[in-house]
């Protein structure tokens, strides 16, 4: 599973050549192991011709378009159970413990709730563990997956794959909660510099955390209660934006 989770959080970040120059090995990695089954393979190996084949600057700007300036497809997960951002600062701080609780150290720059940083981490536990915790933010997970599927987005293969591999399902009612929070047009820059501006995040000394989101903070806490000692690992991920 390590390889598998490792593959889909290369194809969540953000578009290189080397990443475009990886595709044989992506898919020949996603064969091997074979976790996924045919059908989630075949949707995942669109996605990475596509990377292959198309235009880095076009595929760069796809990914901006779609995961840095719409909100609503945010690859932070607690973007979509904060409430207000600056309240999620603990539970940013508690994430990042439990990273480097498991050796997993990652970037000043970077957020713990990037969910391509969050599958490198499940790549390090053991698999019954790894679908485990995959499951708990699986709400997000969901929506993201359709409302990618809506836009008709060859990236809501990489979702579906997820939802394969997590143990359970989400919750009706907290995939709809999510899916009945307003889309936000990318390209309506002023409004969303004004959303950003409203909603800075901070985290770690100095920042504020008297307030924390619950929801936010219970899924890190089933993180931290879950989760197992596993080897060291080098974190990575795409800087936040």
């Amino acid at each position: 599973m390590a390889d598998t989770l490792k593959v889909l959080s290369i194809l969540l970040s953000y578009p290189t050549e080397d990443l475009k120059a990886s595709a044989r090995v992506l898919k020949d990695t996603l064969d091997a192991e074979a976790l996924l089954s045919a059908p989630d393979r075949k949707l995942v190996a669109t996605l990475i011709d596509e990377i292959e084949s198309r235009d880095l600057l076009d595929l760069q700007e796809r990914y901006v378009l779609l995961f840095d300036r719409t909100r609503s497809l945010s690859l932070h997960m607690f973007e979509h159970v904060h409430g207000e951002s600056r309240d999620r600062g603990q539970a940013m701080v508690n994430l990042m413990a439990l990273y480097e609780k498991h050796g997993l150290r990652i970037d000043a720059r970077e957020l713990p709730d990037f969910l391509p940083m969050f599958l490198e981490f499940l790549s390090t536990l053991p698999v019954a563990d790894a679908r485990e915790l995959l499951g708990q933010p699986l709400e997000i997970i969901t929506a993201l997956r359709e409302r990618l599927r809506k836009r008709k987005s060859v990236y809501a293969a990489v979702f579906y794959a997820l939802e394969a591999l997590a143990k359970g399902k989400p919750k009706p009612e907290d995939v709809e909660a999510l899916l009945a929070q307003p889309e936000d047009d990318p390209n309506d820059l002023e409004a969303l510099d004004k959303i950003w501006e409203e909603e800075a995040v901070t985290f770690g000394p100095g920042s504020d955390l008297s307030d924390s989101c619950p929801k936010a903070e219970d899924m890190v806490r089933r993180m931290s209660t879950e989760a197992t000692p596993t080897r060291p690992t080098a974190g990575s991920g795409r800087p936040a934006s």
